[in-house]
């Protein structure tokens, strides 16, 4: 299993949830978070435009079967991708082990309907 970590653009956040649920990921969590990075925003207040080095992005958190990694990877890559910078970035993380809380069942199949597969 891996985790899957997203750091976006905001304004991508839909096209990513849209291509994700296009590659079969049905679940996962997200988080505003700001950051400090390279690229910086102007936020423009009462007309007055402020120069800030924080920015907002989104954090997309999904764990995925083994099988699944590649793909998740490359729909978030084509959907998030602008060319800019500030595109964001992407961390896999390998995941020991994932325990259904209402099962108790062990392993990848905690992650997703055991009839579902059948």
């Amino acid at each position: 299993m891996k985790k899957i970590e997203a750091i976006i653009r905001k304004t991508k956040f839909e096209d990513v949830k849209d291509a994700l649920l296009e590659a079969d990921i049905e679940w996962f969590s997200y988080y505003d978070v700001r950051g400090i990075g390279k690229s910086r925003q102007a936020r423009i207040y009462r007309g007055v435009m402020y120069d800030t080095s924080s920015i907002e992005r989104i954090l997309i958190s999904i764990v995925v079967r083994d099988k699944n990694a590649e793909k998740t990877v490359q729909a978030i890559i084509k959907s998030a991708q602008t060319g800019e910078i500030g595109d964001g970035r992407i961390f896999i993380i390998p995941i020991e082990d994932a325990i259904r809380i209402r099962t108790a069942e062990r392993g990848d199949i905690a992650l997703y309907n055991a009839e579902q597969e059948r």
